[in-house]
C-alpha cells in the first residue's frame, strides 16, 4: 500500500498520535504525515504510507491555508487560549478595520513562539519553554494573505482565513495582531483547510479510515503518490531505459530532448510499464537526467 491517506485531524491529538493511530488500523509502521498540526488544531493532514513516505519535505505545493478564531485582551505564554493568562486587557470597542489592518500581512519577518517544535542548539523551544526558559530566537521570512476577516467589537472575538507560506504560526500571526493594538490577542481555534494541495473535501476522519479498514476498502481512499507532482511536466521512459533508471543509471538528456522544455529542470517521470518512478532533474551541465526520488516500490525479484 503506497500514496497519501488525508486524514481531518480531530482535536486534542497530536500529529504523532494520528499516525499512532493509523499504525494500529493499518497494521504498517511505514507512515509519515506533512505539516505539523497543534493539538488543539483540526483540518488537513496528509499523511504518506508505504514508499510514499519518501516524498515527505519535497512537496511542490507547500502553502496552507487555515480558518482561525481569536479573542482580544489577552496574552498567554502559549500564544492560544489553551496556555497560562499573562496579561488581561479590555476586549471591546474596537472597530473591524482597525483590527483587520493590524493583522500582519505580506511578506513578514516572524518570531517563531517558544512553544513550537524549532530546534536551536539541538533543544526544541517547547522543551525549554515547559522548563520556564525563554531565549533568543531568529526571525524567519514568511508570506501572509488575508482572504476573509471577522470580527465582534462587543465581544472581542473574530475569524481570519489566512493562506500562508510553510512554516508560518498562525498562533503568533494573532498574537502579533494584539501586541500591535495594545491589548493582546489569543487564537482560540484553528482548522486547516489546504495542505500540499489537498483540501477538507479530500479528508477522512480516523473513524472512517477504521472502518473501510475493516472491510479491506482502504485501497478506495489512498491517493496516488503522482497526484501531487501532477503539475510538474512528465518525462515518460521506454522500457530499456525504465530498466536503467531504476538501477540508478543517469540517462543521457540526448535521448531524451523532444521530452524536455526550455530552463525547466524538476519532472515527474513515468516508466514503462511501471507509471510513475519519482522525480528527477536536468543536470544541463553533464547532459544527464539525475534522479531526485525514486518514489516506487521495488520490483519483485523472479527466480
Amino acid at each position: 500500500m503506497n500514496g497519501i491517506l488525508c486524514i481531518d485531524k480531530p482535536a486534542g491529538f497530536t500529529s504523532f498520535d494520528v499516525i499512532a493511530k493509523l499504525r494500529g488500523i493499518l497494521k504498517m509502521r511505514r507512515l509519515g504525515h506533512a505539516g505539523t498540526l497543534d493539538p488543539m488544531a483540526t483540518g488537513v493532514l496528509p499523511v504518506f504510507v508505504g514508499y510514499a513516505t519518501k516524498a515527505c519535505g519535497m512537496l511542490p505545493e507547500e502553502d496552507k491555508c487555515y480558518l482561525a478564531g481569536f479573542q482580544l485582551g489577552q496574552v498567554t505564554n502559549t500564544q492560544d487560549c489553551t496556555g497560562k493568562i499573562l496579561e488581561t486587557h479590555e476586549a471591546s470597542g474596537w472597530i473591524k478595520s482597525t483590527v483587520r489592518d493590524a493583522f500582519p500581512c505580506g511578506e513578514i519577518m516572524q518570531i517563531p513562539p517558544m512553544y513550537s517544535a524549532v530546534s536551536v542548539n539541538g533543544k526544541r523551544l517547547y522543551e525549554l519553554a515547559r522548563q520556564g526558559k525563554e531565549i533568543q530566537r531568529q526571525a524567519r521570512p514568511a508570506t501572509v494573505s488575508l482572504y476573509d476577516f471577522d470580527f465582534d467589537p462587543d465581544t472581542g472575538t473574530g475569524s481570519a482565513e489566512i493562506k500562508c507560506s510553510k512554516g508560518t504560526y498562525i498562533r503568533t500571526l494573532i498574537h502579533d495582531m494584539g501586541q500591535a493594538l495594545g491589548c493582546g490577542a489569543v487564537m482560540t481555534s484553528l482548522r486547516r483547510t489546504q495542505a500540499a494541495g489537498f483540501c477538507l473535501k479530500d479528508c477522512h476522519t480516523l473513524e472512517e479510515v477504521q472502518q473501510l479498514a475493516q472491510q479491506n476498502r482502504i485501497s478506495e481512499i489512498i491517493i496516488p503518490i503522482a497526484e501531487v507532482f501532477s503539475d510538474l511536466p512528465e518525462i515518460r521512459l521506454n522500457p530499456e531505459q525504465t530498466t536503467c533508471y531504476r538501477h540508478g543509471v543517469k540517462l543521457e538528456l540526448t535521448q531524451l530532448q523532444s521530452q524536455l522544455l526550455p530552463e525547466q529542470e524538476r519532472y515527474a517521470v513515468y516508466g514503462d510499464p511501471d507509471g510513475f518512478l519519482g522525480t528527477a532533474l536536468t543536470d544541463r551541465e553533464n547532459g544527464c537526467l539525475r534522479i531526485e526520488r525514486n518514489l516506487c516500490e521495488p520490483r519483485e525479484v523472479t527466480a
